[in-house]
């Protein structure tokens, strides 16, 4: 069997701000390596070599990508070994529980010249402010499109049929799980589907849902019970003992967007616009909240109002990624900064001593 290589999302550009995921993700590993040091320390580059020696040498690995540049990551995760890699830095902190013995720090300051930064301290404080206003102005437009996408969601949410929606997560509930139920506590992974980048909307849906035999596409309007039927199915599914990946929405993190039992070989997750889907194989399925419990002819009745909503909420939408973007550009510069002050060679010796503490790890869990 093929090793897999997960890929999602832990940290979340969001309408609260930036949201954390990450301690669902990490808490059962036995061994974690925090890595510490500036932008351009070469953290991320480290975490793909692990993540790609490893995979290579056929165990499973979970990617955990940046949401604030997706090219990059944040943690590499090795299932198998009960061990991980993990970006320490501002803003996804990651507080230790057992320092030394579960979790250990790696420096990748160590590596930096230390005196040619300090000829460049104002320009890098001035930088980083320049960052934070631009991370503050993003969630504060992300925020304004929340409270117009609420808008959005009321008026399909005044001409809903509770009942029938019910009904409809009932039946879910049947086909996906029928009788099955398993003796045991289930384990719970909250993540993100997508996140909203620099670069727009990314998800990873079809390398998480790949190999999976039933896939239901939930398609609808805002306010038509999608994410609500997800957490019914979650709580079904944790509540049966089976471990469930329960994916966030990364616009609002109150809501998801996919839920996820791989021991049922079962996807379900909204396919609407930015992660809109359609079926392309057997055992495929499409799930229509809004066929199946709005009063017909509301997209008719509610046209011009909706389109003005939809046009409102795309603007500050597209107002808060230029804002990250403008992030980003400000990260690069503080990047190359950092870039000119190191010495890789010290970097490539830090990086093959974390891999000799990986090796003797795996060495300790075989013997």
């Amino acid at each position: 069997m093929t090793a897999r290589e997960l890929r999602y999302f832990a940290g979340g550009n969001t309408a609260r701000g930036f949201y954390s995921l990450f301690e669902s993700n990490l808490k059962d590993l036995q061994r974690l390596f925090i890595l510490k040091g500036g932008p351009g320390t070469g953290k991320s580059t480290l975490m793909k070599s692990i993540g790609k020696e490893w995979h290579e040498r056929g165990y499973d690995v979970e990617l955990v990508h940046c949401s604030s540049d997706a090219e990059s990551l944040d943690a590499v995760i090795i299932p198998a070994l009960g061990a991980g890699v993990v970006d320490g830095t501002a803003p996804h902190v990651i507080e230790p529980k057992a320092p030394g013995a579960v979790e250990e720090y790696v420096n990748l300051g160590e590596a930096w010249d230390s005196r040619a930064l300090i000829g460049q301290k104002e320009q890098i404080f001035l930088i980083n402010q320049k960052v934070a206003d631009a991370y503050a102005a993003a969630y504060s437009k992300f925020a304004e499109a929340l409270r117009i996408h609420d808008q959005w969601e009321r008026i399909y949410y005044a001409q809903m049929d509770f009942e029938q929606a019910d009904q409809l997560t009932h039946r879910m509930v049947e086909q996906l799980f029928g009788d099955h139920r398993l003796e045991k506590r289930s384990i719970v992974k909250h993540r993100f589907l997508g996140a909203a980048t620099p670069a727009g909307a990314v998800d990873f849906v079809p390398n998480l849902t790949e190999g999976l035999t039933r896939r239901y596409f939930i398609k609808g309007r805002a306010g038509t019970g999608k994410s609500t039927m997800l957490k019914k199915i979650a709580a079904e599914a944790e509540n049966r003992g089976f471990d469930v990946e329960i994916y966030h929405c990364g616009f609002d993190p109150n809501s998801l967007d996919m839920v996820i039992v791989r021991e049922l070989n079962f996807a379900i997750f909204d396919s609407t616009s930015p992660h809109e889907y359609f079926p392309e194989r057997e055992g495929d399925e499409v799930i229509d909240t809004y066929a199946a419990s709005v009063k017909p002819g509301t997209d008719e009745r509610y046209a011009e109002q909706l389109a003005e909503v939809s046009s409102r909420y795309k603007e500050s939408m597209k107002d808060a990624i230029s804002h990250l973007a403008e992030a980003k550009r400000y990260r690069d510069e503080l990047e190359g900064i950092y870039v000119s002050a190191m010495d890789f060679s010290k970097v490539d010796l830090l990086g093959n001593r974390l891999r000799e503490e990986l090796a003797a790890w795996a060495d300790g869990l075989r013997s």
